[in-house]
């Protein structure tokens, strides 16, 4: 048993380490709960507070480059603190931990998956993002390539990406509502979506990174503090919770070793790769890189948030650790009060009846609104994403091929995330009865085969033309997409057929290497005068992206 303890620490000083991602996991369907009032009035500070922050960023919003990008005047440690906030989702937080203490080892090893995608971010793009554009991913694809088709592929692709990101979060708020606060879906999922247009349509970038920044500083010392009360039931010792937690566990050691959620390679390599590279690909991630005034500031702030949000992915394993031993052996926490039965509340509580069992029902409240708060949080950068590719790309740039004023594309920013909130709730409630796992795996599967082979190619290789980058781009979306639908998730759960046409639910390991393949293959062959136009424009290209020269400065606001 050593040596499966050992290979717990090593997995445990790996997140340490802090290559991190989060992403929202499957809460599961869960059953309406007994209103908390403690939960409901905590909640509703931090929402009086944020919109506070909110009519304190519109004032100070005053330009395109303020709404988009808080006029670059974030710095590293802060913009790490709000990229840890995008990460650190309320789904992570109860599903992880949930993870770990029904399956133990595999819990750990799925949190480390999602980790995995920062050292990419960290040391092949982060630069160069930062000094290549300006305020969209479309700004750096299109660097060198033909504006208006490949802005136009970015938006859209972009777009999809942020759609399915929206539809997972509004679901995972009208599920965790019925679950923590006792509200209705339908209200949980309209008041998520009339606060996300507030804080975008008011506050911008400002308003967002600081309501990003107070979620993590809040969810972080929750889950500090929650741990140390849970450890000093042992001593606070590891090795300890460890050891009682085998000793607990209806399985025993076995949840030290790889159980039944590895048994498919294809299907785990398939996930991992969409987690790995979809990091990299996701917009309202990339858009951060340029609220920091440098390159260096952006390569301080990709350090700081892996090693924040390593942080809370150890804490969440830990929990998931100390709930075995202190939730499952409390009947008052199962249904029947028959311990090993079913949880009350579902699956994913076991976080939150820790919290219950170490802290009262008065920090229950608190990390009640913490969880629901941190959705709010995620939904806005997202609809800040969206909307400037609405604004920014397809309309300024390519509609109006760069003619429009700040003032109009502010204002058509203001109407899309208007738009954005409509279509989240809508979606939200169209999707209410759906899992919202196989959301997760489309999410990231697009935008690890859509987006990053384009924005990765494009800035390492010479030979990317337009027709390649577009062709190919194209490729990965819509494989990607065309396999999740012919999956089982969709094909048969949520379709009704018998048989799914596509084996595999993750569509990352067979649509990325689609879309590298076509964008190789669509390029090299392309003899064009545009493709010759492309090819010359590296080698300025790369000269602003090793040294800053020309990059789009910091303004103060």
């Amino acid at each position: 048993m050593k040596a499966h303890l050992k290979a717990l620490a090593a997995s445990a000083a790996l997140l340490a380490m802090g290559c991190a991602l989060a992403a929202p996991g499957d809460v599961g369907q869960v059953q309406k709960q007994p209103i908390n009032v403690t939960a409901i009035g905590m909640f509703l500070v931090f929402v009086l507070f944020t919109l506070g922050i909110t009519w304190w960023a519109a004032k100070r919003t005053t330009s395109a480059a303020h709404f988009y990008t808080a006029g670059g005047g974030i710095t590293g440690f802060q913009n790490g603190l709000a990229i840890a906030g995008d990460y650190m989702s309320a789904a992570t937080l109860l599903g992880l931990s949930s993870l770990v203490f029904m399956r133990g080892y595999d819990g750990f090893v799925y949190t480390i998956s999602f980790f995995i995608g920062w050292p990419v971010i960290l040391f092949l793009l982060a630069e160069r993002m930062r000094n290549l554009g300006r305020f969209t991913f479309a700004d750096i694809a299109s660097y060198r390539l033909q504006q208006g088709s490949i802005r136009t592929f970015a938006a859209f692709s972009s777009l999809t990406v942020v759609c399915f990101y929206l539809i997972v979060q509004m679901v995972g708020a009208g599920q965790l509502i019925k679950l923590l606060f006792g509200l209705d879906y339908p209200v949980a999922v309209a008041v998520v979506g009339v606060l996300m247009v507030v804080y975008v349509t008011f506050g911008g970038m400002i308003a967002t990174t600081w309501v990003q920044i107070i979620k993590a500083v809040l969810l972080l010392t929750g889950g500090v503090l929650m741990l140390g009360l849970a450890l000093s039931q042992f001593g606070f010792n590891i090795e300890t919770l460890a050891t009682k937690a085998v000793a607990a566990h209806k399985d025993g050691e076995a949840i030290m070793r790889p159980g039944s959620m590895l048994a498919d390679p294809i299907t785990a390599t398939s996930l991992s790769l969409g987690l790995v590279f979809g990091t990299a690909g996701l917009p309202h991630i990339m858009m951060r890189f340029f609220t920091v005034p440098n390159a260096k500031e952006a390569r301080k702030s990709v350090f700081v948030a892996s090693g924040f949000i390593g942080l809370f992915f150890l804490i969440v394993c830990l929990l998931g650790l100390a709930a075995i031993v202190i939730v499952g052996q409390d009947p008052k926490f199962f249904e029947g009060g028959v311990i090993g039965g079913k949880i009350i509340g579902g699956n994913n509580m076991p976080v939150m009846h820790l919290a219950n069992a170490v802290g009262g029902n008065l920090f229950l409240g608190f990390l009640s609104a913490v969880a629901f708060a941190t959705i709010l949080a995620v939904v806005a950068g997202l609809a800040l994403a969206g909307a400037s590719s609405i604004a920014h790309d397809i309309y300024a740039r390519v509609l109006r091929q760069g003619k429009a004023t700040e003032a109009e594309e502010m204002r058509v920013s203001k109407f899309a995330s208007i738009g954005l909130g409509v279509v989240a709730v809508v979606l939200g409630i169209m999707f209410e009865k759906q899992n919202v796992a196989f959301l997760v795996g489309l999410t990231f599967g697009i935008a690890a085969s859509a987006n990053f082979p384009v924005l990765i190619l494009s800035l390492y290789w010479k030979g990317l033309t337009t027709r390649g980058a577009l062709l190919g781009g194209i490729a990965g979306l819509v494989s990607a997409v065309m396999f999740v639908v012919l999956s089982k998730a969709v094909w048969v759960v949520v379709l009704g057929n018998e048989k799914p046409i596509f084996p595999y639910e993750h569509p990352a390991l067979f649509s990325m290497p689609l879309a590298f393949f076509f964008t190789w293959l669509f390029s090299v062959t392309d003899s064009s005068a545009r493709a010759k136009q492309d090819k010359a424009g590296f080698h300025d290209q790369s000269v602003r992206a090793e040294t800053g020269i020309g990059a789009a400065q910091a303004s103060a606001h």
